[in-house]
């Protein structure tokens, strides 16, 4: 059980929140985060790399969780933003991030987000060639960096994975000098240079060797062409343990590894003392969040017994989507020495992979039960949908004994704005 997150003979507590009291207001599914625990990720992070770097940024990787409040609070921290659209871009700004704090990395992007874009004053992350033309024909940005691909990746599983000779992500590194001369020659004065190898990483090694091929081709950007750079940025991908028996990363080990090498690798090239940046997303906030969710329904099949809840695929992708397994917790109050069984956890829609996990031992569970799924804070409800027509669930943050809605459930009423029956359908 992640901390900030308790269990006892009354049940699950969120800090100092009984679970059932956040249900009781709000409803189930809801997801519900940690504000103590968000930030406490963040600073051990933060003071694990000052202490080896005094230039550190910290990018909170917006994908992950774009909530205000949770935004509002990074910010509260001293955090930087790493954005990858132009709508995160807006949600970075309402949350009181300055353009200068905000990194945009995006993919395939149409003339009319490019000039909201250019138009914003953040700082701009290009992935391609193509992307770095139609910038330049618009307006030459004063300052640009581009991300490398890297061509090896790592990550929890292979959707996670974000660098690699047919990668869809960066520019090779054969073709990142004729980038940054073209921006040069077209009058760019300041520049950066990016990469981001993968997610739900939890060995160090793949950290420090993307850190060190990146600071090698920073080096001969440097040498061929004569610039430097404002900061170096190894990207995100720090994971946290989701199995029980899974180790957390050694972040004591992380930051003597990597900030190690981009010393050393500074040092062997000639540039200076940039920025050191990076871009935690999960490891911030992904064991800050749980999801509360009724049982409706128990049943069996030939051989297995089912339990049936009320949030599933629409509420929470990850185990549908990347195999994710995300440890449950029976949120009820204790009944004494009960009994385990194995359960297959099904959610309520009509798609044969809404299964939020399988062959769990839990508890007898009967229907009207509540059970917590945990370390969804991170690519929960970001990566949530209205499929099968389903609402989407409330968000509620906890700070000590304090709880508030920080999003409303919606309702039926949602499902049909900004929709419209064609006039000549009468």
């Amino acid at each position: 059980m992640p901390g900030y997150f308790s269990k006892n003979t009354d049940g699950l507590k969120i800090d100092g929140v009984p679970a059932e009291e956040i249900a009781e207001e709000y409803g189930t599914p809801v997801y519900v985060y940690s504000e103590d625990r968000i930030r406490d990720n963040y600073r051990r992070l933060r003071d694990a790399l000052k202490e080896r770097y005094e230039k550190v940024r910290i990018l909170f990787s917006a994908k992950s969780n774009t909530n205000l409040s949770i935004l509002n609070i990074l910010k509260d921290e001293g955090a930087n933003i790493d954005t990858v659209s132009v709508g995160e871009i807006f949600l970075a700004k309402k949350a009181g991030f300055d353009p200068d704090e905000i990194l945009f990395t995006g993919m395939n992007l149409g003339d009319d987000e490019i000039d909201h874009l250019l138009g914003s004053d953040v700082k701009i992350n290009v992935n391609s060639l193509s992307m770095l033309d139609r910038l330049l024909e618009k307006e030459v940005p004063s300052s640009i960096s581009f991300r490398v691909n890297l061509q090896k990746g790592a990550g929890a599983h292979r959707h996670l994975i974000t660098a690699g000779k047919n990668s869809k992500f960066g520019i090779l590194e054969d073709d990142i000098i004729k980038a940054y001369r073209k921006a040069l020659d077209s009058g760019v004065k300041n520049f950066g240079i990016h990469t981001h190898i993968g997610s739900g990483i939890l060995d160090t090694d793949h950290h420090r060797r993307a850190t060190e091929k990146l600071m090698d081709i920073a080096g001969k950007v440097k040498e061929k062409l004569g610039i430097g750079f404002e900061f170096i940025d190894i990207g995100g991908g720090i994971g946290i343990p989701y199995e029980p028996g899974e180790e957390e990363m050694d972040l004591e080990k992380f930051s003597r590894d990597v900030l190690t090498a981009f010393k050393e690798k500074s040092a062997e090239h000639g540039l200076g003392d940039p920025y050191f940046c990076m871009e935690p997303g999960r490891y911030i906030i992904g064991d800050a969040g749980i999801i509360l969710t009724e049982v409706n329904t128990v049943k069996k099949t030939v051989s297995r017994k089912l339990a049936g809840i009320d949030a599933g695929l629409h509420t929470f992708i990850r185990p549908a989507m990347y195999d994710a397994y995300h440890h449950m917790i029976h949120a009820e109050k204790s009944k004494g020495n009960v009994e385990t069984e194995k359960y297959d956890i099904m959610g309520p829609l009509c798609e044969s992979s809404d299964f939020l996990g399988k062959e769990r031992e839990l508890p007898e569970i009967q229907e009207g039960d509540m059970l917590a799924i945990c370390d969804t804070g991170a690519y929960g409800f970001t990566m949530s949908s209205n499929y099968n027509s389903m609402i989407r669930p409330p968000e509620v943050l906890v700070s000590g004994d304090s709880h508030t809605a920080i999003r409303e459930s919606e309702d039926f009423e949602d499902l049909e704005k900004k929709q419209k029956i064609a006039e000549w359908l009468g």
